[in-house]
């Protein structure tokens, strides 16, 4: 039986508190420095715009066309300053910063919620026995995934009040025809881009997927009180089946509307399995890093160095997939050279391309020189080691998604980045052995759990 500890909980709390206070002074930072902010970037927008159009002007003015250079200059200019379109038709991007950071973490800490109740579905959908051992441990983090839903909520809330400018198309008169911030493209999206009902979408993915982590908790604690050789197991596999449909739905359309949508202009039909991977293999990560954890303390006894070996193969295969879309996404858009969509990879191999670049290394190839062998696999310094790596590159992916259309030049690692992280650090850790500690680690009638506990390769 888990124990949560007193240390614990106090460096649970401490970890919040401390990430609330950082987060509070970070707002409060960013109200300050809000309007020379923003007339320092609408000059420096205006002046790479006017200089990428005048040295095309120049050229033509005094050799009859451009050079090569000056033309790939003028359209390096010319793309820079979409992507500063696509950030907003004000320069929002100081104001923006704390609630874009606040939505980097809400969106991190989230993938780790959702990854690891989709793969606990997969369990049971799968009929899969060599997980049966660690599913009360999947249900623990599960559970966590409506704290972040409902740091979601407050976002979309605050958003319609005009509290912050994240997502471009809630912009007061961009869809009016009469306003100075008409945009026509963002008003042919009105359809889906409203506020109720993104408003309501957000809380249809709380109720979706809040909801299934309660139910795979409650049957399987019901199972634990029925009589020897009785289960749930296929009650639990129908509510799998169920969640898995839906989730193939909802994990599209809230990557669009949470992440996508930022960037209004720009599009990728890849983008939904792009971020679902990102989230998945952060999940795997942290699960791993925890069985690993519980093994060391003897709360897992009937888990082996096999068990920790499937995991490592799933944190390194999905590592590999997400490359592949990744690949994919910007060998497409970079070979159709469609102008709705270059913008958008303009803009992070412009001011963003060191971030970039080191994203892309952590992802990939960092997990693939630490886990390629079978024997890395089993050996915790090196699952910790690859962990580090992909959590750090994933934070990392969603800071590079969310911050270039959000705040454009105005990002930066500060007290609202790295307070946004501990804060819900804090709650994880919490909530999670909470959950542990509710229910004995070892389901009772799991159809299973014989097969699990007698697992090898």
């Amino acid at each position: 039986m888990f124990v949560f500890t007193k240390k614990a909980k106090i460096l649970s709390a401490a970890l919040t508190i401390v990430g609330f206070v950082m987060m509070v002074i970070g707002f409060n930072t960013s109200g300050h420095a809000t309007e020379g902010a923003e007339n320092h970037g609408t000059e420096v927008h205006a002046v790479e715009g006017h200089g990428g159009h005048e040295a095309a002007a120049h050229a033509v003015e005094n050799h009859g066309a451009p050079t090569h250079a000056e033309e790939a200059h003028a359209e390096e200019a010319h793309a820079e300053q979409g992507a500063a379109e696509h950030g907003g038709h004000e320069d929002h991007g100081a104001a923006n910063r704390p609630w874009a950071a606040f939505l980097v973490n809400t969106i991190f800490f989230l993938g780790i919620g959702i990854g690891t109740l989709f793969f606990l579905a997969i369990q049971y959908a799968a009929q899969a026995g060599w997980s049966a051992g660690i599913l009360r441990v999947m249900e623990a983090v599960a559970l966590f995934v409506g704290i972040p839903l409902l740091g979601m909520v407050f976002l979309a809330v605050t958003g319609n009040m005009d509290m912050h400018h994240i997502w471009l198309w809630m912009q007061d008169g961009i869809m009016d025809p009469a306003s100075p911030h008409y945009d026509a493209l963002i008003a042919g999206k009105e359809g889906y881009l409203n506020d109720i009902f993104f408003t309501g979408r957000t809380l249809a993915y709380l109720v979706i997927w809040a909801g299934a982590a309660f139910l795979f908790r409650r049957n399987s604690l019901k199972e634990d009180m029925l009589p020897e050789g009785q289960t749930k197991f296929f009650t639990q596999r129908k509510l799998a089946a169920t969640f898995i449909v839906l989730y193939a739905v909802t994990s599209s359309t809230s990557a669009w509307d949470w992440i996508m949508s930022i960037d209004t202009h720009w599009f990728s039909t890849l983008f939904g399995w792009y971020t679902f991977a990102g989230m998945f293999v952060t999940a795997l990560t942290v699960l791993n890093v925890l069985v690993m954890y519980l093994r060391v303390n003897d709360y897992l006894p009937w888990v082996n160095e096999n068990h920790q070996h499937d995991l490592g193969k799933f944190m390194f295969a999905f590592s590999v997939f997400w490359t592949y879309l990744w690949f994919s996404q910007y060998m497409l858009i970079w070979y159709s050279n469609i102008p709705e969509e270059v913008p958008y990879y303009m803009a992070r191999f412009g001011e963003f391309k060191p971030l970039f670049i080191t994203m892309l290394a952590l992802n990939f190839i960092m997990p693939v020189l630490v886990l390629m062998s079978r024997d890395s696999k089993r050996i915790m310094g090196f699952i910790l080691l690859a962990a580090i790596f992909v959590l750090a590159g994933h934070w990392l992916d969603h800071y590079i998604m969310i911050m270039p259309g959000s705040v454009g030049y105005h990002y930066g690692f500060g007290w609202v980045e790295l307070g946004g992280f501990l804060f819900y650090a804090g709650i994880f850790l919490y909530v999670v052995q909470r959950n542990l500690a509710a229910a004995p680690l070892r389901m009772k009638n799991h159809a299973l759990i014989h097969e699990s506990k007698l697992f090898h390769q």
